[in-house]
């Protein structure tokens, strides 16, 4: 048994499958059995049921994983995949905006079409903090009520979702749009869509965008 505090109720008896500390999506596949681990959560933390071969053990963000499950499984039962990585254009783009949802998604929907239709509830941002402590766990969880990806800023990402392919398919995009903003941004002549090509495009695909991010 491996403690953890304040482990989420909800979260007691059930089984994640969560990457070990240090290691990399693009060498998982190479090392599963040491790189990948099944944990049984119960009321006081953790035990190792697979993988974790050589004393591996998950990652430091753990608590904030769990707490960021706990979070979305309260919003919709189908998303039980939370994916955090360190996206270069995304969190690239965290240096030149400022830290909140609506400066930093406004933006990726103006310069990308398909953006407000893929994450039509935004992009939470929180402001730099300490990396694997309870704090930047509960204020992820936090976000997670409204939207369904998080931005750590100066660090990385994270997505939920239904699956994997669901997860990545946020983070893609949200590095997409990014990537567009940051190379443009000294030779554009235009903003993109305006916030009323935005709306009518909401109202015309029947998408309804995150209160708040749009001046209506």
């Amino acid at each position: 048994m491996v403690k953890v505090v304040n482990v989420p109720k909800e979260m007691e008896g059930r089984h994640i499958a969560i990457t070990a500390t240090m290691s990399q999506f693009r060498t998982v596949k190479e090392h599963p059995y040491s790189d990948i681990g099944i944990i049984k959560i119960d009321s006081e933390g953790y035990q190792i049921v697979w993988g974790f071969e050589g004393g591996r053990r998950p990652t430091s963000e753990l608590y904030m994983h769990l707490l960021s499950h706990n979070a979305r499984l309260k919003v919709d039962k189908k998303h039980k995949v939370v994916v955090h990585n360190h996206a270069n254009n995304a969190t690239a783009y965290s240096l030149v905006i400022d830290p909140n949802d609506r400066a930093y998604t406004l933006p990726l929907w103006q310069v990308l079409t398909e953006s407000i239709v893929v994450f039509p509830d935004g992009v939470g941002v929180l402001p730099w903090q300490l990396p694997g402590t309870e704090k930047i766990g509960l204020a992820t969880a936090e976000k997670l009520r409204d939207c369904r990806i998080v931005v750590w800023v100066y660090h990385g990402i994270l997505a939920t979702g239904s699956s994997f392919q669901d997860c990545f398919g946020l983070i893609e995009t949200v590095d997409k749009a990014a990537d567009i903003y940051m190379n443009t941004l000294r030779i554009k002549k235009f903003d993109g869509l305006s916030e009323a090509n935005l709306l009518a495009m909401c109202k015309h695909l029947g998408v309804n965008p995150r209160e708040g991010l749009l001046n209506t």
